[in-house]
């Protein structure tokens, strides 16, 4: 069996958060990358994809475990391996060639050398006559060509994507991924394995060999896909729909949950609530009521019918489910009980719906309003963000906290001011009896 170009085992990644405590990204991950294979990293926010590529670019190291390139250890950039980042990185001072050629000229190629290799990038990725343009005065799509071919200049044996993709609308990020797709299978390009990060599903599903989806908080491998179709691949043919629905199906897994054994999913005060906007949860709900779907509704159709990327969707489907509004299944999601009456019901009734399930439900909005009224004036300062540092960085706790006064505040429960950071219990609340 041949060796792998890259292999990581038991790596570990801790970064030091803004208060000084240190927060795991990865824990334990065993990962390999073979010749003439695509891997897609998928995982939600939180799961360390984008640390993960860096630790195999050499841009950062490791803590713990090791990282080889074709059986050696890397310490720093790696030759052999390239990477495409999702917002260009393009210097805008610099014409299109010059963007290519920075590689090169950091390596100490000639300059004659670099414009001819620069020139043929530029002719294999479809940008042919635009070396001397500014980035300013391309597409979004043009200028991630200009990013894929400063990458593919250097006749890399890795190639790393990071949501390269993501940052363009859904048809230029179809064609571009297309034709990366065509230089592959044509072996037009040096490159010989691909790692992609993304998130969206069925991108993933069209391009990789094999797919992983990384835990979070910290990340960790806890599933593996492999996908044996021929490319290029039809989006609308029945195996790769299965397959979609296959990996919908994993994202959706919530172990965790099920180790609880019925109890609500939030009821540690550390839970990271989900980045999950009231309205669009709200447009969710009443589109899963509605037909076709009648209460259940397929994830990847629900996707389709949203017209909502992947990395917005799946907040709100565990906000959904954290409020027992929802139950995520094998790639479904159906509403419950108290789903159904929430669709139904007036916006007042919404909002008192809302409260009950964010009291019963959400240990963190639990703790605001038991502390709330504990206190004798009934005002929190930054007690509750700091209960919250004894379990996330600084930066996480602001978001989690966040959170919890958008939808505590949309409940009536508490208010909160911007400007002296503090939470007064709402003139509507009243204590549970």
């Amino acid at each position: 069996m041949k060796q792998p170009l890259i292999e990581l085992k038991a790596v570990s990644k801790a970064f030091q958060a803004s208060d000084g405590t240190p927060r795991t990204v990865l824990e334990g991950v065993d990962f390999h990358l073979n010749e003439r294979e695509i891997v897609a990293l998928l995982g939600r926010s939180g799961s360390g994809k984008s640390t993960l590529l860096r630790i195999i670019a050499g841009l950062v190291g490791a803590d713990r475990g090791s990282v080889t390139y074709r059986g050696q250890p890397i310490h720093g950039p790696v030759g052999g391996v390239a990477m495409v980042f999702q917002s260009f990185a393009l210097f805008p001072w610099l014409t299109v060639q010059q963007n290519v050629e920075l590689g090169l000229e950091a390596q100490g190629v000639a300059t004659a050398e670099r414009a001819r290799l620069a020139n043929a990038a530029l002719e294999l990725i479809g940008l042919a006559g635009f070396g001397g343009a500014l980035p300013r005065e391309l597409s979004g799509g043009m200028r991630q060509r200009v990013g894929i071919a400063r990458a593919l200049v250097m006749n890399p044996e890795v190639l790393l994507m990071d949501e390269a993709f993501s940052a363009l609308d859904v048809l230029t990020g179809e064609t571009l991924r297309d034709d990366m797709l065509e230089l592959w299978e044509e072996h037009r390009i040096t490159t010989r394995s691909i790692l992609v990060v993304s998130h969206n599903i069925e991108e993933t599903v069209m391009m990789a060999d094999r797919i992983l989806i990384l835990s979070s908080d910290p990340g960790r491998v806890r599933s593996e896909l492999r996908i044996d179709l021929p490319r290029p691949r039809n989006a609308d043919s029945a195996e790769v729909r299965a397959l979609i629905d296959e990996v919908y199906a994993l994202m959706t897994q919530r172990p965790e949950v099920a180790a609880a054994a019925g109890a609500p999913p939030a009821v540690e005060l550390g839970y990271r609530l989900p980045d999950a906007d009231i309205a669009r949860m709200e447009s969710v709900l009443e589109l899963i009521a509605a037909e076709p779907f009648d209460g259940q509704a397929d994830l990847p159709h629900l996707a389709e019918e949203t017209e909502l990327p992947d990395e917005v969707l799946f907040p709100i489907y565990e906000a959904l489910g954290l409020l027992g509004f929802a139950q995520v299944i094998e790639g479904d999601i159906r509403l419950t009980r108290q789903g159904r009456n929430y669709v139904t019901a007036r916006q007042a009734r919404r909002q008192d719906l809302f409260a009950r399930q964010c009291r019963n439900r959400v240990a963190l909005i639990g703790y605001i309003l038991d502390s709330l009224h504990l206190e004798p004036a009934g005002v929190l300062e930054r007690s509750v963000l700091e209960r919250l540092e004894d379990h996330m960085d600084a930066e996480e706790a602001e978001r989690v906290l966040k959170v919890a006064i958008e939808w505590g505040r949309y409940a009536e429960l508490y208010e909160y001011d911007f400007h002296t950071r503090r939470l007064t219990l709402a003139k509507v609340a009243t204590p549970e009896s």
